[in-house]
């Protein structure tokens, strides 16, 4: 949905503030997840260096490179925003920015979740056993999912249409936080 007049006349915000505003949010959000994506990348690209690499099954092996792959991949869409701006700089193609942007924060954000889920396992099964692993893999995979997918979501459905919320008395939709 196009909520470019609600901007205007709620927020008196221009497409191009709204743009910026949008891009200068998505940016601080990559802050947060690059760093954490990095650092885990790094950490599982050292693994097989390690003696008890060795000791990891078959199986354990596989997901391991699952979930570099997982890591790897998610690192590149979360950094993905940066390049594709400075390649993009000056060239007015804001909106697209921010629209692919967003587009592979939430693939980035998504394969971070398997990656993340996937470590889980690894360290559960080489640690307390294949029994614990599946616990905790299930667990953090209903973590991920449930914070980062169904909260939001349900919030989502919660949330009425433009037109309904300037209706609201004592709401102050101008307040950005």
């Amino acid at each position: 949905m196009d909520d470019s007049s609600w901007n205007l006349r709620v927020r008196g915000e221009t497409e191009v503030q709204r743009l910026d505003r949008n891009w200068a949010s998505l940016l601080q959000e990559l802050r947060v997840v690059q760093t954490g994506v990095q650092l885990l990348t790094g950490f599982l690209m050292v693994l097989p260096f390690q003696p008890r690499f060795e000791a990891l099954s078959t199986s354990m092996r596989v997901l391991y490179l699952v979930v570099l792959s997982a890591s790897i991949c998610a690192t590149a869409l979360l950094v993905a925003p940066v390049a594709a701006h400075r390649l993009l700089f000056r060239r007015h193609q804001l909106a697209w920015l921010v629209s692919a942007s967003n587009q592979l924060a939430l693939t980035g954000v998504t394969l971070l979740g398997v990656a993340l889920v996937g470590v889980a396992v690894l360290l559960f099964d080489v640690v307390a056993g294949t029994a614990a692993a599946v616990a905790a893999g299930v667990v953090f995979g209903a973590l991920f999912i449930g914070t980062w997918l169904v909260r939001p979501w349900f919030a989502r459905r919660r949330s009425p249409p433009d037109d309904a919320e300037d209706q609201q008395p004592g709401v102050d939709r101008t307040d950005p936080r």
